[in-house]
């Protein structure tokens, strides 16, 4: 796809990977579509990207709410005519040891990590099949693969958006042109660590984290664009990255 003028929608894009993946395609000619609960930090982020050159619109909204998703993509079209990618980033990871019960950030989890997914798809995909063209972009992990400490239920709900990537991508990519691809992060340095509020786990993950250095959120929106960048005939499945000096 060639993303020069097509219309993006970047959830989660009030900091980390949604920032910098906005900052990154807008550079690269797309009009893109700012969402999160942060109207004020979209608003910043909406001025650089103009200040530099680029088209974007601020439309604040709650991934959970399916209220806010039906005016989400009727302002994207309103806007600029179209909905030609989804990039499905707002995440939480607030890892806590199931012993602990946190049971209520497991429900926030769930809500935003696997309904907002669903939410978000349900939102753009009449458009999309209408279109007979269009990508997707799931923001999974490598804790789709493989258990962290503290993360029963954050694995469990980034391997489901891996699966529901896949599933997505089989039904939707041969018969109507609609790509879809799964991002797998390892550590990254956004604000996701600061949702942990399990005291346990954080004395444990200092010991688990060690000398790691994280990819930078540019980090992953290089990964976003080189997938959204690739003809038609081709779709990345998956995008598995890893910080050099992190070992599991």
């Amino acid at each position: 796809m060639d993303i020069k003028n097509k219309t993006v929608i970047i959830t989660g894009a009030s900091s980390g990977i949604g920032e910098a993946t906005a900052l990154k395609l807008s550079k690269e000619g797309a009009n893109v579509v700012l969402t999160a609960r942060r109207k004020e930090r979209l608003q910043e982020l909406k001025s650089k990207i103009e200040k530099e050159g680029g088209k974007a619109i601020v439309v604040a909204g709650d991934v959970t709410n399916k209220n806010d998703w039906q005016h989400l993509q009727k302002e994207a079209k309103d806007t600029f005519g179209s909905i030609d990618v989804l990039v499905n980033n707002a995440g939480l990871m607030p890892l806590s040891y199931v012993k602990n019960l946190h049971t209520d950030e497991w429900d926030t989890m769930v809500d935003v990590n696997i309904k907002g997914v669903l939410n978000g798809v349900s939102a753009v995909l009449p458009t999309m099949i209408e279109q007979k063209q269009g990508h997707i972009i799931n923001i999974s992990s490598v804790a789709a693969y493989k258990y962290c400490p503290g993360g029963a239920i954050y694995c469990a709900t980034k391997s489901a958006v891996k699966m529901f990537s896949e599933g997505l991508r089989q039904e939707l990519a041969p018969n109507y042109g609609i790509n879809v691809t799964s991002i797998e992060p390892g550590a990254v340095d956004t604000e996701l660590m600061e949702t942990i509020t399990d005291k346990e786990l954080m004395n444990d993950m200092k010991d688990v984290m060690g000398d790691v250095k994280p990819l930078e959120a540019i980090d992953i929106a290089d990964a976003i664009f080189y997938a959204l960048s690739q003809p038609g005939r081709t779709n990345i499945n998956d995008v598995y990255i890893m910080p050099t000096t992190q070992k599991q």
